[in-house]
């Protein structure tokens, strides 16, 4: 096969780096290389792969690709994005200080107050607040600077690269949370991160068939140090895990294309619907964090969250009359899905908590699939409708 060069496009690379054709028989579609052990030819003598836990075939492509993606200097793909960020934290030394984002995960905020409290410092700030953020950074000294932009669930925009400069003042380590994103619309590490984290479950797979967590980084040290965690604690990604998320990544660009352009007119219908209070969706000039969205990505997504109006009741009755929209948790599928984040992907974070950074029975959120966005529409109108009737 000819050589790839590095100034190809996206979906190109998406396609071929990481999936050339198998050299034995010319196979277009890679193996999948279930095995546990290889066989060697001397003690410490063989081709590259000794134990399935520690590298395999299948994995080494999946993360040759994503790290194209990026543009870092390596990746390590996980069993799942939360033994992605249990790596992430497992690296870091006792007491270290972590300045993390008030409006994250449900399993990231889990994480952080439950498993490592007693080993980290970790503190919560609005980190769409840029000027607080950089106090902050500055007053705190952070060791690890944890982020999701856009956040979930209320998509609160972070400016990366102003953040990355307040880091590395400080010789800070920036890790960004970019699942909503994809390499595909934003790539922190060209704005300045350390490091990027994804959930490859969500978007990058993008079929709702397999769990998958990466890590790519510019530091070279750092992804060492993840990969001997790895390799000792076990969290490593199946052979058959990594074909299929490799499989998905091939129709990312198109996928994620197509996301956003159902998402926006799905926006643009909730903001002028009667019964809805709210939306919040980066791609509206209504939305606080736009302006910084169109200086750090390339476009703005297919998540969604809105307030119904009303509260439980009405959410629920919404809830219970979608057709098309599926009540799940998880995203990034290209089926649409629906939930409520109080009661669902959220319902670990203390109630006083969640209604403290906005998270209220009546938020409701949206991962906007790629079916006829017409369907979509017609489907959420009648829902909202049923739901505000009395």
């Amino acid at each position: 096969m000819k050589k790839i060069t590095k100034d190809i496009g996206f979906a190109t690379k998406s396609i071929h780096v990481g999936n050339s054709p198998d050299k034995i028989n010319g196979s277009i579609a890679p193996a999948i290389y279930a095995t546990s052990t290889y066989v060697q030819e001397a003690p410490a003598k063989h081709l590259g792969f000794e134990y399935t836990r520690t590298h395999n075939p299948t994995r080494s492509r999946l993360e040759e690709c994503l790290n194209s993606l990026e543009g870092g200097k390596g990746c390590v793909v996980t069993s799942s994005g939360m033994s992605a960020m249990s790596l992430v934290l497992h690296s870091l030394p006792e007491g270290a200080k972590v300045l993390c984002g008030d409006d994250v995960y449900g399993g990231t905020y889990r994480q952080f107050t439950t498993i490592f409290h007693n080993k980290l410092d970790v503190q919560f700030i609005e980190t769409s607040n840029t000027k607080a953020t950089i106090a902050k950074i500055n007053e705190f000294k952070p060791d690890l600077i944890w982020i999701e932009t856009p956040t979930n669930p209320l998509l609160k925009v972070s400016d990366i690269s102003a953040i990355a400069t307040a880091s590395k003042k400080i010789k800070s380590h920036l890790l960004v949370d970019s699942t909503f994103m994809t390499p595909y619309f934003q790539k922190p590490l060209s704005l300045g991160a350390d490091t990027v984290l994804h959930s490859m479950t969500k978007y990058i797979n993008g079929h709702s068939d397999a769990l998958g967590g990466a890590i790519i980084s510019n530091n070279s040290k750092f992804l060492e140090k993840i990969r001997t965690l790895q390799n000792s604690l076990g969290p490593c990604l199946s052979p058959f895990d990594s074909w299929v998320i490799l499989r998905g990544l091939k129709t990312l660009e198109i996928r994620m294309e197509k996301h956003q352009e159902n998402a926006k007119k799905i926006a643009s219908f909730l903001e002028s619907h009667k019964g809805v209070k709210k939306v919040i969706y980066p791609g509206l000039k209504s939305h606080s964090g736009h302006r910084v969205m169109k200086k750090n990505t390339t476009g703005f997504g297919g998540m969604i969250s809105f307030y119904l109006k009303g509260g439980m009741k009405e959410s629920n009755r919404f809830l219970k009359k979608l057709n098309i929209f599926s009540l799940a948790e998880s995203l990034g599928g290209v089926e649409s899905l629906v939930e409520q984040p109080a009661t669902m992907t959220h319902a670990s974070i203390p109630k006083k908590v969640r209604e403290s950074i906005g998270i209220e029975d009546s938020l409701i959120r949206l991962s906007v699939g790629i079916e006829n966005v017409q369907d979509l529409i017609s489907d959420l109108d009648q829902a909202i409708k049923f739901s505000t009737k009395s």
